[in-house]
């Protein structure tokens, strides 16, 4: 592996170009092209699935090895057109959960089936000049918000002159900051941070002169923030499964945005204790600064993998996420100690 400064910025050159392009859940056909491409860029060859999921696989030297498998997804939040309102704004609704709270004030690109435009999302009475205290005390929720779109639309017919639709898209602006001193805010990182230190990982798997022993399976999900991401993408030659993806920093959490957060269990249950704690043994010897927590209100793509009946020990890997699905703020420890643990456990025998 490179030096941690060098993993730090491969990962934000990832990041980066993954946070440019839209993927809300139902449009992430950019994002998978681009994962793709930068795959197929070290000399590994892709399989696209029917739902535009992505995955390929590291050869090792015992092919007749049981496989372990790696997986992040690339869809992100986002919301979709619910009607056409007769003031020539847009109502909405979610696309993933995520609080309306989050949405107030988000700059946005509506796409429809022949062009994009930008807009706003705004709270039923956005001014205070007009509703005063009302401002403050009317509720929050998707349907008490509406979208702006910066274009003369003074009736639903003005809108749908413009080409708008139900059902068209809503792209959130990630609005990314890298900051001196290690900090990234944006919006998006779930899960796009994950999948940024998966390919830098998978780089450093691809050109390690002493190839891994057992095959490595790498997996982009499309479908996670819905919830059925990893249910069908799932190799059967794969024994052990990965997620990696965010953990919650908050009061009553013990995840943190520096070091790797080891999840022991989320709301679908317990994870593979004898997977994770190979995972933290790992950690130990390796020397990356870890931590362990169990998230009660959270599930990732092993959730759907094991609904869907996947055989497999499965463990969630995560970076420290403030604010998540609002605008959320990670380190570079977290991701760069996570990128270690990926390919380090992946080369080891």
């Amino acid at each position: 592996m490179t030096g941690t400064g060098m993993e730090a910025d491969a990962i934000r050159d990832e990041l980066r170009a993954l946070l440019a392009i839209r993927s809300p859940t139902g449009m992430c056909g950019g994002a998978a092209a681009h994962v793709a491409e930068r795959l197929e860029s070290m000399g590994l060859s892709v399989v696209r699935g029917r739902d535009g999921s992505i995955r390929c696989v590291i050869p090792g030297r015992d092919p007749a090895s049981e496989a372990v498998g790696f997986v992040a997804h690339l869809d992100t939040l986002g919301a979709q057109v619910k009607a056409l309102k007769d003031n020539g704004r847009l109502e909405l609704v979610s696309v993933g959960t995520w609080s309306a709270r989050f949405a107030e004030g988000a700059r946005v690109m509506l796409h429809t089936d022949t062009a994009t435009l930008t807009g706003t999302i705004l709270p039923l009475k956005a001014s205070g000049h007009t509703y005063n205290e009302e401002v403050d005390t009317q509720p929050c929720g998707w349907q008490h918000v509406e979208l702006r779109v910066d274009a003369r639309a003074d009736s639903a017919a003005d809108l749908l002159a413009l080409g708008i639709n139900t059902g068209d898209m809503v792209s959130i602006d990630p609005q990314p900051e890298f900051l001196d001193g290690g900090y990234i805010v944006s919006r998006h990182l779930d899960d796009k941070a994950g999948a940024a230190v998966m390919l830098v990982a998978a780089q450093a798997i691809a050109t390690d002169p002493n190839p891994p022993r057992r095959d490595v399976h790498l997996m982009f999900t499309v479908t996670e923030e819905i919830g059925t991401g990893a249910a069908s993408i799932v190799d059967p030659r794969i024994a052990d499964l990965i997620a990696i993806d965010i953990g919650t920093t908050a009061p009553g959490q013990a995840s943190r945005e520096h070091g790797v957060t080891v999840a022991m269990g989320d709301q679908s249950g317990p994870f593979d204790r004898d997977l994770t704690l190979q995972l933290i043994a790992f950690c130990k010897a390796a020397d990356i600064d870890f931590q362990r927590d169990v998230f009660r209100y959270y599930r990732s793509d092993l959730a759907s993998a094991r609904q869907s009946g996947v055989d497999a020990r499965m463990a969630l890997l995560a970076f420290g996420v403030d604010a998540s699905h609002g605008y959320e703020r990670i380190h570079d420890s977290a991701l760069t100690g996570l990128c270690r643990l990926i390919a380090g456990f992946a080369l080891s025998d």
